[in-house]
């Protein structure tokens, strides 16, 4: 059976708030963990008014305390604003909360602009030049393996606890394939921020992977999906995914674009080349179509699971397209 599970970047759809958008994540968590996903990420993202979720170590606390089974997770970390040792106490302490339920993806974009990039380190952002350093650091600090000379050697981690959070590389490049390979930690693909040649890295992901923290490779892809009931109703979302595409190449920064504003635009030739040029980096469509296309690229991929993106025009539209895909690959079945 086919693993599905669950990205958030809790977005905030134009005429709504913060506080919408927040209580529509916990709300879609609790619903995930019903329906059978098997994770569920949280993203970092800073300075953006479409994305609203600049700490998942924060938001995952009260997701876990919401949820009973689904495992709870950043998608990602954004490390080289942080210390790799702060980075690992505070997902020690999301493990200790929820034991066998945590996973600590990490990723080196800066989830926003520059100039906002530099506000969130104080002057410092290092644009990921010492990432590889602080994922090996991650790895030697929850495998208690660091070197002798390393600053952090022989400090006590806490909490002390037996059990460790699941690590992830997270990437969209070859960079955090080869990177995951050669530490040997699990990789999830950004499908949804390129499209062009994730199976390619994938399967130097897998050729290339040493044994380490993980005795074997695992590859996820993120996907960027919407399932509707009807081809009307799929045709009216992606028109709001085309404006949203269009105001991201143009660099705006909005709140994510409803149905109603979907509806409304108009394009020129060279907004209609922006949206043809994305159309690959989503799957949208009804049950039959998604699931045929998700099913194609998992074996292209030759995924062991898929992380499944929404950003919709609607929160309604979000929440069931997450149960059309739960019906559709039946994850509420025992077998």
């Amino acid at each position: 059976m086919t693993k599905l599970s669950v990205l958030d970047q809790t977005p905030v759809i134009h005429g709504h708030t913060t506080a919408d958008a927040i209580a529509a994540t916990l709300e879609l968590a609790q619903l995930a963990d019903d329906l059978g996903f098997t994770r569920y990420w949280c993203a970092e993202h800073h300075g953006l008014r479409g994305v609203s979720n600049p700490c998942p170590e924060v938001m995952l606390a009260r997701i876990g305390s919401l949820t009973k089974r689904i495992r709870i997770g950043s998608g990602g970390v954004m490390l080289p604003y942080y210390s790799p040792f702060k980075v690992a106490e505070q997902f020690l302490m999301l493990e200790a909360l929820f034991p066998n339920r945590v996973d600590l993806g990490v990723g080196r974009a800066p989830g926003g602009d520059m100039r906002t990039a530099q506000a969130v380190a104080a002057g410092d952002y290092n644009r990921g030049d010492i990432f590889p350093q602080q994922v090996a650091d991650l790895v030697g600090l929850f495998n208690g393996a660091l070197p002798d000379d390393h600053i952090a050697n022989g400090v006590l981690l806490q909490p002390q606890i037996a059990t460790r959070p699941e690590l992830w590389m997270l990437g969209s490049s070859d960079f955090g394939g080869l990177l995951a390979a050669q530490l040997g930690i699990r990789f999830a693909f950004a499908h949804f921020i390129n499209a062009q040649y994730g199976h390619r890295v994938a399967e130097a992901y897998r050729e290339r992977f040493t044994a380490g923290n993980e005795a074997q490779p695992y590859l996820a892809a993120a996907v960027f999906v919407i399932c509707a009931d009807t081809d009307d109703e799929a045709a009216a979302l992606e028109k709001a995914v085309d404006l949203r595409r269009v105001q991201m190449a143009y660099g705006l920064n909005m709140p994510i674009p409803s149905i109603e504003q979907g509806a409304a635009q108009h394009y020129g030739e060279r907004e209609l080349n922006v949206i043809a040029r994305e159309k690959n980096r989503s799957i949208i469509g009804t049950p039959e179509r998604v699931t045929a296309e998700l099913h194609a690229l998992q074996e292209r991929f030759d995924a062991n699971e898929l992380i499944v993106l929404t950003v919709a025009g609607s929160y309604r539209a979000r929440l069931r397209s997450y149960q059309l895909l739960a019906d559709a690959f039946e994850l509420g079945r025992s077998d």
